[in-house]
């Protein structure tokens, strides 16, 4: 997944609300006969090119995060590169096309469709009649059934993330002959195409021994178009073979090599050589850009970064009366020529590969924890994102990617996908007035009388370390004492009408304080400033960048912020799952089943036996009972279109709870070796492996996608 993210969605989709009659929810979007769906921002960056004009052999070195604790998708330690093994290796019945929607994959299967819907729905799937695993079995109902027996959550012995939709099952039997899946359903379940993708051989599936053990290290039996041949942890190398049994299109690439390489070293390692197609940040691409630019090397005295006036300065004084100081600015001119000799070099090297750039299905979001402080106010909330300008957020970070700068309308798709609408109308845009007379409101003065507090550092770390692990940590001010209040109750404020500008909501005549333009505001003798949460990584300068802006756009409005950087290890598990925050941000994925998906990431929280609060993804711990009956509603209805219209509906109160303010989409950029084709920044769609490969010798790549690929509508 995505930096700060959560896990392939067969892991756990690993990504507030509103009472009826409480809000006035405009008019949702997609009532009228115009689809609000639209098309993706950005369409598939892959370098197409037929199949004929790509060479037969080689080996493709591709850049992972990790080699893997486990292959099994459906294991809580499963990873992004889990996922990507999965496709390449494994069955599945459906898969993404490039506006996120799933389609039918025809190399396993024929058609899937429901066949019956009273007294029960009854999904009835035609198998591929070549589809077979790579030990000679014929796929087949005992792999759909051992899978759903596994997942359903009834036998508490195999260590499943998840179970969504597979406990709806009621039975699995073989149809009229062996390539006939039966799949009955005890519910009806919407998002039934969301199944047995991947679908694992019931050699893995059959007991918990093999589901919780057999499938970690190694996937002996497999039914894509490579096969795990070694996964090499000590080296940091899963190596993917061809699968000598597949019975589609055979595979261009001999090999695919998943080289673990962290982030901030793979421009080096393209340039040396060692990888053909990597997952790079905006300042590799910047360098990989100004590579391919004739006479971008620059000057070995100014060298990788250094200015003009920094080479005048350092000629200045290697060349000054001050012999120690002459000397010393000597060896680092030397030091310097070295690494510029050596940046240029990588430059040269550089010059083969090319960006290619989409939007990821994922999103950034700012999340507001509603559990204690003063964001337990839904007003103070509602303030909070009034004063953002998401426009403003999505071009500082998209903008000089040349990628689309639009915010991100809907918590539960993105543009393009079916359930996709623009519902931050139930929210508001930006506006300065309305979120100072929310505040006001909820009883935040400016200029109001603050008491002093003995200064003592605030721990934001795990076990009570220190806040910023790097010594970067910026407190501009204190934070408030936490009020240990859950936003659960699902009231939606609705202004009182009082005449003059709306909202300005405190009462007539009330007085302002001296110099309130310039004064915090302030409350029962504490001012409103809310503890932002973030990582420390290299890897997170935009969310830090992304970060100072928010903070900025807030203290316009009176809202005090106190920066708490973290390191990248303590940041999701000791301060965003755990509740430690007022302010964070972070990714969800997108997925093209929001019913099933999404709904643990919205949930109400609710008291768990032992005393402790059940939040299951909701990190912002703010919910409502109405919201998770519009996601019950929609997974249990099979008329899509009114299951895409509940969908819309419990967005548009997501929004209107201001519990988390989606930003924008993230941006995807890769490295790729410019004869590599057929692969690189797919946005939505899964990739097609057996696709992948290296152009022959003065052959060209096609414009347009690719030939299986499915183009945006």
């Amino acid at each position: 997944m995505s930096q700060h993210g959560v896990g392939p969605r067969a892991v756990t989709r690993s990504v507030a609300f509103l009472t009826a009659g409480v809000l006035a929810v405009p008019a949702l979007a997609g009532c009228g006969s115009e689809d609000p769906s639209g098309k993706p921002l950005a369409g598939q960056d892959i370098q197409p090119a037929p199949r004929d004009r790509i060479t037969d052999g080689g080996t493709l070195r591709w850049a992972v995060d990790s080699v893997p604790d486990t292959l099994n998708t459906f294991q809580s330690d499963a990873d992004a590169t889990t996922t990507r093994v999965a496709q390449a290796v494994l069955p599945s019945m459906f898969r993404m096309d490039a506006s996120g929607r799933p389609e039918r994959n025809p190399d396993y299967l024929e058609s899937a469709k429901v066949v019956d819907t009273e007294p029960k729905q009854v999904v009835l799937y035609k198998l591929n009649q070549q589809a077979v695993w790579s030990d000679g079995r014929e796929i087949g109902a005992a792999d759909f059934a051992a899978q759903w027996r596994a997942l359903s959550g009834k036998d508490t012995a195999y260590w499943t993330a998840r179970n969504a939709g597979y406990d709806r099952i009621q039975k699995i039997e073989r149809g009229d002959n062996a390539l006939e899946v039966r799949v009955t359903f005890s519910r009806p379940y919407a998002d039934w195409r969301s199944l047995f993708s991947p679908l694992y051989p019931k050699d893995v599936m059959g007991t918990p021994d093999s589901f919780n053990d057999g499938a970690r290290k190694k996937l002996k039996v497999t039914a894509g178009p490579f096969a795990v041949k070694e996964a090499d942890r000590e080296d940091g190398e899963i190596t993917l073979s061809r699968n000598p049994r597949w019975w589609g299109e055979p595979a261009k690439l001999s090999e695919i090599v998943l080289r673990t390489v962290p982030r901030d070293k793979r421009a080096a390692e393209l340039a040396a050589g060692t990888l053909d197609l990597a997952e790079i940040d905006p300042s590799a691409a910047r360098r990989i850009t100004v590579a391919a630019r004739p006479n971008a090397s620059g000057s070995p005295l100014m060298g990788p970064g250094a200015s003009a006036a920094d080479s005048l300065e350092s000629w200045a004084v290697a060349n000054g009366s001050d012999e120690d100081a002459a000397d010393e600015e000597t060896v680092a001119r030397k030091k310097l020529r070295k690494a510029a000799v050596r940046y240029a070099r990588q430059q040269q090297a550089l010059g083969g590969f090319e960006v290619r750039k989409s939007l990821e299905p994922a999103y950034t979001q700012l999340a507001l924890n509603g559990a204690e402080g003063p964001l337990t106010d839904e007003r103070v909330r509602r303030a909070v994102a009034r004063a953002l300008d998401r426009k403003e957020l999505a071009q500082v970070v998209l903008g000089p990617l040349g990628l689309p700068a639009v915010p991100v309308g809907s918590h539960l798709a993105l543009s393009g996908q079916a359930a996709y609408a623009d519902n931050s109308g139930a929210l508001g845009g930006q506006d300065t007035k309305e979120a100072q007379a929310l505040l006001a409101d909820a009883g935040w003065v400016r200029g109001g009388p603050v008491k002093e507090e003995k200064k003592k550092e605030k721990a934001a770390g795990p076990e009570g370390g220190n806040a910023d692990d790097t010594g970067e940590d910026n407190k501009a001010h204190r934070g408030p004492d936490p009020a240990g209040h859950l936003a659960q109750d699902g009231k939606q404020y609705k202004a009182p009408h009082q005449g003059g500008a709306p909202g300005a909501y405190a009462p007539q005549g009330t007085a302002a304080p001296a110099n309130q333009e310039a004064a915090p505001l302030a409350k029962n003798g504490k001012p409103l400033t809310l503890r932002f949460v973030l990582p420390s990584g290299p890897g997170s300068q935009t969310l830090r960048t992304v970060a100072d802006r928010i903070s900025r756009m807030l203290e316009r409005v009176g809202i005090g912020t106190e920066i708490s950087k973290v390191s990248d290890e303590s940041y999701f598990k000791d301060h965003i799952a755990s509740g430690q925050y007022d302010l964070a941000l972070y990714s969800w994925p997108a997925t093209a089943f929001p019913a099933t998906d999404a709904r643990p990431v919205y949930a109400k929280p609710v008291p768990a036996a032992d005393g402790s609060l059940n939040v299951e993804q909701n990190y912002t711990r703010v919910g409502t009972d109405q919201v998770d009956q519009l996601f019950d509603e929609a997974v249990a209805t099979l008329d899509e279109g009114e299951s895409r219209s509940l969908i819309r509906k419990a967005d548009s109160r997501i929004w209107a709870a201001a519990g988390s303010i989606p930003l924008f989409q993230r941006p995807q950029l890769l490295a790729a070796r410019k004869n590599l084709v057929n692969t690189g920044a797919f946005g939505f769609g899964t990739p097609v492996y057996e696709d992948m490969g290296f152009l022959k010798k003065g052959a060209k790549p096609a414009s347009g996608p690719s030939a299986k690929g499915s183009p945006a509508r």
